[in-house]
């Protein structure tokens, strides 16, 4: 049986999706590593780390019981009501256990305003039905005690195996038009530095907010024909500029509060850097 340096069980929710299968991989030499699956396949089916759960049928407290996480992490995707309830659970279970929450949120908590960046301590607000429900969850999160969780706000997440690089792959393949939106300003990261980010996260027992976003902001216009000139030598590439909005929209999360050491920053430049790996 391996040996684990530390004390540490971790369950990861939704660890088949891209994020959390990258969080897994990350983690598992170094703790007792649990994942949950949605859809059977074979490579999870045959892992016995892995647990079948979905959120719409399951209830994510058998999932608690038979892997007794010290630390949750929750990348879950799903039906939205079904996700409340789930967290509703998870937040029992937290009261009741020597047990932790790293809740993966997003940048769209914030995508009511538009003047500027986003800082961790902001008051949260969005027009959008999943930006509302990210903050719903966040909400029953910060009335627990403090040590118990720690949530990480998210802009674009890129990576070579990312569903938005293949979508875009996609698109060049078929001819088919790339959305872009000349007036958005946000700021992007990889599976591979959230990881990392996350690892240290856990290492250092830290809590409370984490933007976890490149350090510099990009027009989504510019980057993403930046990101097809990485990927592709062809120059008829087919654009489709999508307006929003007339003025300059900010949807970026930077740290003025929780920040991490330099090393587990990255920039816009390193994650296009990252896409051809």
């Amino acid at each position: 049986m391996k040996e684990y340096s530390s004390k540490h069980r971790i369950l990861i929710l939704g660890a088949s999706g891209f994020i959390g299968n990258a969080i897994y991989k990350e983690l598992l030499g170094y703790f007792r590593t649990f994942g949950t699956y949605r859809i059977p396949k074979k490579i999870f089916e045959d892992n016995h780390q892995f647990f079948q759960y979905n959120v719409e049928e399951d209830d994510v407290y058998e999932v608690l019981k038979a892997t007794k996480p010290t630390i949750i992490i929750s990348c879950l995707r799903g039906e939205f009501r079904a996700q409340t309830i789930a967290h509703q659970h998870i937040a029992e279970y937290l009261v009741e256990h020597n047990c932790k929450l790293i809740f993966l949120s997003s940048a769209n908590v914030f995508d009511a305003y538009s003047k500027y960046p986003s800082y961790e301590l902001d008051k949260t607000l969005s027009g959008s039905i999943y930006g509302h429900f990210k903050i719903k969850i966040e909400n029953m999160l910060l009335r627990l005690p403090k040590k118990k969780v720690a949530i990480v706000r998210l802009p674009m997440v890129l990576g070579s195996q990312s569903p938005r690089l293949k979508e875009l792959k996609q698109h060049l393949q078929n001819k088919t038009a790339i959305e872009i939106f000349p007036n958005i300003i946000m700021n992007v990261t990889t599976d591979s530095k959230l990881t990392q980010q996350i690892h240290y996260i856990i290492n250092q027992d830290k809590y409370g907010i984490f933007h976890l976003g490149s350090t510099d902001l990009v027009h989504h216009d510019d980057y993403f024909k930046d990101i097809v000139e990485q990927i592709t030598s062809n120059n008829e590439v087919l654009y489709k500029h999508v307006y929003t909005t007339n003025e300059d929209r900010y949807l970026a999360v930077l740290p003025k509060f929780n920040k991490l050491p330099k090393h587990l920053e990255i920039t816009s430049t390193e994650v296009l850097e990252d896409l051809t790996k």
